[in-house]
């Protein structure tokens, strides 16, 4: 069993969990982990990144299939005996030009974006070491501001609010959203947003659950700037190497910080204020 710290990245084989890989097998002291679900795309970019002179690991992993993240966990558990950095980028969006119902693209967002998220969180963190890092990647649009109701927002941010809870009022989402009374209630009209912001509000009650097991981990979320990926349509200015600086920073390290909503320049932004920064990129 290796005493090699070891870094994994959900969701690796582009765009920005690409370029986080690259930066942590640049930067990180140990073993690096790219994963994708399509185990022959993995291999083209665990490639591309040789011929860079970095030298990954490659394993496969499908968030949204609970068998593949149970193989995984049992993997890293025997060959290297935990996780020390896990950054959760693997993610979907429908396209600004989706035909698909409203209802059908909220169920099938959420389910990846923050239900398969939490469930691969559930299923890894056993194996976390002590003073390990979480990085969750949000968004702008995961800021707590951009759910319309404050009623809502209340309860999204109740210092209370369990996973349970917070489980509850995103499956409450996707039952208004296929009614058609999402944005009557105030949630909004755009299912990516709100997958973010139930990702945003786990990290903080994630944190709050493994600083009960007195191990110094830390979960952050992170908005990693206007990136030119598939998601955005390449139209964002940033390249997939600035959106993985924040990410980066924190793996590493990132001031002790936990808990933190931090912005793609590694500010800490406030979650919970009635407006995020102008500059979004």
């Amino acid at each position: 069993m290796s005493l090699t710290k070891v870094a994994v990245v959900t969701g690796s084989n582009k765009g920005i969990g690409y370029a986080i890989v690259k930066g942590l097998c640049e930067k990180f002291d140990g073993k690096v982990y790219l994963t994708s679900r399509d185990e022959g795309r993995g291999q083209v970019a665990i490639n591309e990144l040789k011929k860079l002179g970095f030298n990954p690991a490659f394993h496969q992993l499908d968030i949204d299939d609970e068998e593949s993240v149970v193989k995984f966990r049992d993997y890293i558990k025997a060959h290297e005996g935990g996780i020390d950095v896990l950054v959760n980028n693997a993610a979907i969006a429908f396209k600004s030009n989706a035909t698909e119902p409203t209802g059908i693209q909220a169920e099938v967002t959420l389910k990846t974006n923050y239900f398969n998220t939490l469930r691969a969180c559930e299923i890894l963190f056993p194996i976390l070491r002590p003073n390990g890092q979480v990085i969750n990647l949000s968004s702008y649009l995961g800021h707590l501001s951009h759910i319309q109701s404050p009623e809502l927002r209340a309860k999204l941010s109740d210092p209370s609010l369990t996973k349970e809870q917070l489980s509850e009022l995103m499956n409450q989402f996707i039952q208004d959203a296929k009614n058609g009374v999402h944005i009557e209630r105030g949630w909004g009209n755009f299912t990516y947003s709100v997958s973010k912001v139930g990702l945003s509000a786990l990290s903080i009650i994630q944190q709050k659950e493994l600083d009960k097991e007195n191990k110094n981990i830390s979960v952050n979320f992170v908005h990693p700037g206007y990136v030119g990926t598939d998601m955005t349509d390449f139209k964002g200015p940033s390249t997939i190497e600035q959106g993985a600086s924040a990410p980066v920073f924190l793996a590493l390290g990132g001031h002790n910080l936990k808990g933190q909503f931090v912005w793609f320049d590694s500010s800490v932004v406030d979650w919970y204020s009635p407006k995020p920064p102008n500059n979004a990129y």
